[in-house]
Order: C-alpha cells, then sequence, then structure tokens
C-alpha cells in the first residue's frame, strides 16, 4: 500500500513539476527521484515559482549537488515553506520518502496556500484543508449521488470531480450522462478531459490511481486546488461550519503518525551556525562551511545525571502532592482505586516491554542518534503518565485513611502500593540509565568523529601542501599522472563528505553547570574544523581548474608539434626525391622546377605554423611555471628552426644544381635567370593554390606604381628581350622557311617539338623575369 501510494505521488508530482516547466519554457523532468539530485531543476523550478534568479554551481560532483541543493533549502526557509527533517544529503542520495514530501512542501505553498490565501483571509480562517472541502461541499450540495467528507475515499467513484466541475459550468456536459457511465475509471477520464480542455488544466491524475479503494490525498488536495483556482471561489460561513460538524476520523495514517513523530522528535533542537554567525532560531536558514556543508547541534541540557526528570514515587505520607496532580473529592471506593490501578499496571507492563525491546546500544553513530531520540520520545511517555502512578498512590492512600477498609483489604491495598512503586521506581532507574548510557555512547562516537575528521584534515592538508610544491609535469604522461593523483584526492573528499555529513546534526550532552562554556567550546572546534573543510574544498576545485587549463593546452602543443615534424620529415623526403642533375630532356627539368617551386610555396604556407607553436608554447608555459618544462619546449623549438632551415638551404641548393645542368645545355640561360624561373614558377603555384582554396574570382589588379631598378637587372633585362626577340624572328623564319615544309610533308615533328619546347622555356623564363622586375 505504501509503495502503492509512493509510486502514485511520483507520478502526480511529476506531472505538477512539468506543468510549471512549461509555464516557464523549461526542459522537463522524466524521473522525479534522479533528475532532481544534483539540485539544478530544484533550482530551476524555483525560479519559475519565485521569478528569482538563481545561480546553479555547474560541476557534476557531490559537493556541488550538495550546494545546489542547500541554496534551493535557503530559497524555500526564506518563503517560510516548512521543511521538517529535510536536509541537502536526503535530495542529493535520491531518497524517495523526502524527496517526495519536499515536492509536497512545495506545491503546499504555491499551489495550495497561496491559490486560497485571499479567501482565507476574507473568512479569517487558517486551516486551507477545511475552506477546500467547504468549497467542494457547498458546490455539490444539490447532487444527491455526492456526499464528500474527506480528499480520499469520497473521490473514487469520480462522480464528485464531475459534480463539482458541473455545478460551475453545466454548460460544459449533461450530468445525467455522467451518472448512467457505468465505471468509475470513465466517469474519473470525462471529468479529467473537460478540466483539461474547458479549462485548461493539466492531467495530473490518471482514473485508475484515483479510481481504489483509498486513493492519496496529497494528489486528490493538489488536482482539486486546480479546480478551485479556475472555478468560482464562494464559500460560506455555514458550509464551513458544516465540515466543521463532520465526524473525525479515528486512525491516523502511518504517514501522519510519522510526521507528527518527527515533529515531536526534533522540536527541541537548536540549530548553531557555526560559519557565519551563531543566531539560534530555529527559522533561522541552515548554517554552511563555506558552500561545502551544513552543521547543527542539538543541545540537550541536563543536570546530574543520576537525577530524574521526574519524581520518584514514595509512600510515605498520604498527604504527599509531589505529582501535581489534584486529591479527588469525590468519596473513594475500593472498585474505583482497583479499576484504576489496573489500568496503570497495565500501561507500566507495556512502558517495561518497550524499554526492553529498545536492545542494545549501537556502535554507529547514525543509529544511536535514532535510539536517542527514540528513547527521547519514550522519556516524555513517561512523564506524561506519572501523574497517573501518583493519582493510584494517592487513592491507596485514601482508602486506607478512610478506615473504611478491613485488615485483610488494607493489607493488600498496601501491598499492591508497595509493588506499584517498587515498579515504577526501576522502570524509572532503568530508563535514566539508558538515556545516561546513550548521552556518554553517543558523545563518544561524535567526539571520535571530531577526532577521525581533524586527523583526516591533517593528513589531506599535508597531502595538498606537497601537491602544491610538486611542479606540473614535466612532460604530458607526469602531468596527466598528476590530473589522476588529483581525481584520487576529488573521491577522497567525496568520501569524507559522508562524515561531514553525518555531523549535520549533532546531539551534544551539556551538563547544567558547564552548559555555556562547553556550547562555546564546541562551536569554536566545529567553526576550526569548518574552515579548515571548506580551504580543502576551495583549492581542490581551484587546483583541477588549473590542471584541467594546463592539460588542454599541452595537448594542444603537443598535436600541432606532431602535426609540424611529420610534416617537416614528409617535405624532407620529397626534396630529397627531387633530381637536380642528369636531364634528359627539357620536360624533366621542368618537372624538377615545378616540384621545387611547389615545395617552395608549402614553405611559405607552414610559416605560419612555426609561429602557431611559438605562441602555443608562451601560452602554456605563462600557466605552466616550470623551467625545466620550458628548456624541453625551447629545445623542440630550435630543433624544428633547424630542421627547417636546413630544408630552405637545401632547397636553395637543389635550384642552384638544377641551373647549372641547364646553362650546360643552354650557354643563353644564366644561373640567376634559372634561380628566378623557380622564384616565378614558385609565384604562380600560390597564386593557384590560393585561388583553388578560398574557390574566390581573382583580385583586381594593383595600381601601377614606379619601380626603381638596378642597373645591372635593367642591362640583363635588356639582354634577355633581345634574345627572346631574336628567338622569335628565326622561329618564325623557320616557319616560313622550306625545311619547315618537309617537316609537315612528311609527318615527322618531333626534333621540332623539342625546339619548340626549348622556345616555351625560354619565353616562360623571360617573361617571368620581366613580371619580377
Amino acid at each position: 500500500m505504501e509503495d502503492e501510494r509512493e509510486d502514485v505521488q511520483k507520478k502526480t508530482f511529476t506531472k505538477w513539476i512539468n506543468a510549471q516547466f512549461s509555464k516557464f519554457g523549461k526542459q522537463h523532468i522524466e524521473n522525479l527521484f534522479s533528475d532532481l539530485q544534483d539540485g539544478r531543476r530544484l533550482l530551476d523550478l524555483l525560479e519559475g515559482l519565485t521569478g528569482q534568479k538563481l545561480p546553479k554551481e555547474k560541476g557534476s560532483t557531490r559537493v556541488h549537488a550538495l550546494n545546489n541543493v542547500n541554496k534551493a533549502l535557503q530559497v524555500l526557509q526564506k518563503n517560510n515553506v516548512d521543511l521538517v527533517n529535510i536536509g541537502s544529503s536526503d535530495i542529493v542520495d535520491g531518497n524517495h520518502k523526502l524527496t517526495l514530501g519536499l515536492i509536497w512542501n512545495i506545491i503546499l505553498h504555491w499551489q495550495v496556500k497561496n491559490v486560497m490565501k485571499n479567501i482565507m483571509a476574507g473568512l479569517q480562517q487558517t486551516n486551507s484543508e477545511k475552506i477546500l472541502l467547504s468549497w467542494v461541499r457547498q458546490s455539490t450540495r444539490n447532487y444527491p449521488q455526492v456526499n464528500v467528507i474527506n480528499f480520499t475515499t469520497s473521490w473514487s467513484d469520480g462522480l464528485a470531480l464531475n459534480a463539482l466541475i458541473h455545478s460551475h459550468r453545466p454548460d460544459l456536459f449533461d450530468w445525467n450522462s455522467v451518472v448512467r457511465q457505468q465505471s468509475a475509471t470513465q466517469r474519473l477520464e470525462h471529468a479529467f478531459n473537460i478540466a483539461k480542455y474547458q479549462l485548461g488544466i493539466e492531467k495530473l491524475l490518471d482514473p485508475e490511481d484515483v479510481a481504489t479503494t483509498y486513493p492519496d490525498k496529497k494528489s486528490i488536495l493538489m488536482y482539486v486546488t486546480s479546480l478551485f483556482q479556475v472555478l468560482p471561489q464562494q464559500v460560506s460561513l455555514e458550509a464551513i461550519q458544516e465540515v466543521e460538524m463532520l465526524p473525525r476520523p479515528s486512525k491516523v495514517t502511518r504517514e501522519e503518525h510519522f510526521q507528527l513523530h518527527h515533529q515531536m522528535h526534533y522540536s527541541q533542537q537548536i540549530t548553531v551556525s557555526l560559519a557565519q554567525g551563531y543566531e539560534r532560531t530555529p527559522s533561522s536558514p541552515q548554517p554552511r562551511f563555506k558552500s561545502y556543508a551544513y552543521t547543527q547541534a542539538a543541545y540537550v541540557s541536563t543536570s546530574d545525571p543520576t537525577r530524574s526528570p521526574f519524581p520518584s514515587q514514595r509512600l510515605e505520607a498520604p498527604e504527599d502532592k509531589s505529582f501535581g496532580s489534584p486529591l479527588m473529592e469525590t468519596e473513594v471506593n475500593l472498585d474505583s482505586y482497583q479499576t484504576a490501578l489496573e489500568e496503570v499496571l497495565s500501561w507500566l507492563l507495556s512502558a517495561e516491554d518497550t524499554l526492553q525491546a529498545q536492545g542494545e546500544i549501537s556502535n554507529d553513530v547514525e543509529e544511536v542518534k535514532e535510539q536517542f531520540h527514540t528513547h527521547e520520545g519514550y522519556m516524555m511517555d513517561l512523564t506524561s503518565h506519572q501523574g497517573r502512578v501518583g493519582n493510584v498512590l494517592q487513592l491507596g492512600s485514601q482508602l486506607i485513611g478512610s478506615g473504611k477498609l478491613s485488615e485483610d483489604e488494607e493489607t493488600e491495598v498496601q501491598e499492591q502500593m508497595n509493588l506499584l512503586n517498587s515498579r515504577w521506581e526501576c522502570l524509572r532507574v532503568a530508563s535514566m540509565e539508558k538515556q545516561s548510557n546513550l548521552h556518554k555512547v553517543l558523545m563518544d562516537l561524535q567526539n571520535q568523529q571530531l577526532k577521525e575528521l581533524n586527523a583526516w584534515l591533517t593528513k589531506t592538508e599535508e597531502r595538498t601542501r606537497k601537491m602544491e610544491k610538486e611542479p606540473l609535469g614535466p612532460d604530458l604522461e607526469d602531468l596527466k599522472r598528476q590530473v589522476q593523483q588529483h581525481k584520487v584526492l576529488q573521491e577522497d573528499l567525496e568520501q569524507e563528505q559522508v562524515r561531514v555529513n553525518s555531523l549535520t546534526h549533532m546531539v551534544v550532552v551539556v551538563d547544567e553547570s558547564s552548559g555555556d562554556h562547553a556550547t562555546a567550546a564546541l562551536e569554536e572546534q566545529l567553526k576550526v574544523l569548518g574552515d579548515r573543510w571548506a580551504n580543502i574544498c576551495r583549492w581542490t576545485e581551484d587546483r583541477w581548474v588549473l590542471l584541467q587549463d594546463v592539460l588542454l593546452k599541452w595537448q594542444r602543443f603537443t598535436e600541432e608539434q606532431c602535426l609540424f615534424s611529420t610534416w617537416l620529415s614528409d617535405k624532407e623526403d620529397a626534396l630529397n626525391k627531387i633530381p637536380t642533375t642528369g636531364f634528359k630532356d627539357q620536360s624533366e627539368m621542368l618537372s624538377s622546377l615545378q616540384k621545387l617551386a611547389v615545395l617552395k610555396t608549402d614553405l611559405e604556407k607552414k610559416k605560419q605554423t612555426m609561429d602557431k607553436l611559438c605562441s602555443l608554447n608562451q601560452d602554456l608555459l605563462s600557466t605552466l611555471k616550470n623551467t625545466l618544462v620550458a628548456q624541453k619546449m625551447e629545445a623542440w623549438l630550435d630543433n624544428f628552426a633547424q630542421r627547417w632551415d636546413n630544408l630552405v638551404q637545401k632547397l636553395e641548393k637543389s635550384s642552384t644544381q638544377i641551373s647549372q645542368a641547364v646553362t650546360t645545355t643552354q650557354p643563353s640561360l644564366t644561373q640567376t635567370t634559372v634561380m628566378e624561373t623557380v622564384t616565378m614558377v614558385t609565384t604562380r603555384e600560390q597564386i593557384l593554390v590560393k585561388h583553388a582554396q578560398e574557390e574566390l574570382p581573382p583580385p583586381p589588379p594593383q595600381k601601377k606604381r614606379q619601380i626603381i631598378v638596378d642597373s645591372e637587372i635593367k642591362k640583363r633585362l635588356d639582354v634577355d628581350i633581345t634574345e627572346l626577340h631574336s628567338w622569335i624572328t628565326r622561329s618564325e623564319a623557320v616557319l616560313q622557311s622550306p625545311e619547315f615544309a618537309v617537316y609537315r610533308k612528311e609527318g615527322n615533328f618531333s626534333d621540332l617539338k623539342e625546339k619548340v619546347n626549348v622556345g616555351y622555356a625560354l619565353i616562360f623564363m623571360y617573361f617571368s623575369n620581366f613580371c619580377c622586375l
């Protein structure tokens, strides 16, 4: 039954949250328990409900989740939302019952109380459930098939929901057609559909969840409040008085008992803020250690442990009035005495069994805390019944003093009183002894926790100092090792968070004579521990950010370094494969020239990579601040620069060798001419590559400008132009000569083609030189 109710609440509350998110334009949740664990979606919900921007921590560790949930709980406390025994760790750990309780308190505040606050103020009423039930009964009083007396069983058949809607909007459907429907599920489905499509109320409930023997009260309350929000809200005083006259349920549900139980247990606790001040009001927000933890303490003042919170009962004089109960003025008889005695003995037997059932004191601090609170309730129960024991003893004293008893009866009453007093005293002593033992064990365990936390903090502080002194690096693998080492520290921190959370609710027993002193000393101790814990957490977060930054920059540098090294190796191999001598014909020479030109173009393009490597190196070293790493990287860059220079020099040397080979076969070509040809081919290749990559139209021609040319270069240009002109003249003569006619007749153009290719090369070189000048 409890599991079914939890499933219904989970489904209903999830729909309610998603309905709110739809209004706010936020993404829906899927799983109520897991989606709220990191606190971010909880803050999203509260942002929409409060209209305030609530910053969230974006980390994914448990610490970040606790901080987000803590922030949400503080917002709820500021809005006077009741949070009974709900802590941040409960939500982060996915505690189903307390997560549902938290969401219900949010719904109760914003969905129920806010919607009904105006009408409640007008009627001078404070019970929203009573007002809502009065409204329902007033609205449905003209429907004989409907009698709503609660928010559970009265809604199972589906008639109440339909009648509530029809009473205010009879134009929406025919009532008799709903009554004639055979199943409760059909009637509920009809009501939900009408509410959704005609009144704009989301379908928060499913028919099968309501058509049960005992529907979930909270889900019904939430949905009926949604109807109250959109329908007329008149409520008369007569309707309220009618509800007040309804018979009250005799049983308390398990859930309500649980809430009352915990309210009683924690009503005596006093919150002590250890990090940000010393306010001691129950409504104050829970303190926290620099956004990392909460610390609370419940102080139970006691006097000498041997003294009882209630006096022992002694039968010394009939006029003893130590129990605070008035003596009965009516005449006492033996029958009334025996009846009262049997009732007290029956309760006494039950109390003795309850004490026995508490069992041995645990060694686990959380279990001992629970045992302590359980026994605290037990002691309160003893205190509440001590008056009954005193009344029976006074009745017996009155009977003996009246002189109306026979000697045997008087002896019997005296023995009964002695037995009752003896059993009460034994129970009183045993309960006090159990309380004293619980106090001692709990304080010992909590002090042990504090010692262990102090030892862990000392060890971790030394650990962080060593990590701080160790320089990052000196290579990428060492840095990755340091990152893994830091992850281990983070995991240890999260494990220790469990111990810190355990100190969230400390129960401190102080003697009346030294209570203030002991409290102040404990507060100071916890404050020091809290500050140390906060410093470690802050250092861990800052160190993690630094490691991630350095790792990213180092990986980028290493990647660029590997790519550039591979590129250099490829170009070195390519240059070694280009022939520079022994050409068979002009085409081989031109092919080598073209390859050299392409290689030179690649060098020009890759020059910016060297600049990028230097920039990445400077960025990394400025963050790293490690001399050894700086030396290693400087050596890498020097090696790249040396290989680059060697490649450029070899390229120039190859060009020189080709020029020598060409001038040997073509004496008219100078070495300078061939080198400049390579340069111009390179320029041409650069332009072609650039245009092919950018796929853009060619740039507009540059403006003409006067160029001051060296006299030697001008003289060489004149010579080249003269040679070119001479070659063109000779070629024209050849084409008109009888020899060319023979070529055409025989169809043999191989010799002629070779001569023409040589001419093309000359034209290209001359033209290139001209453009260069």
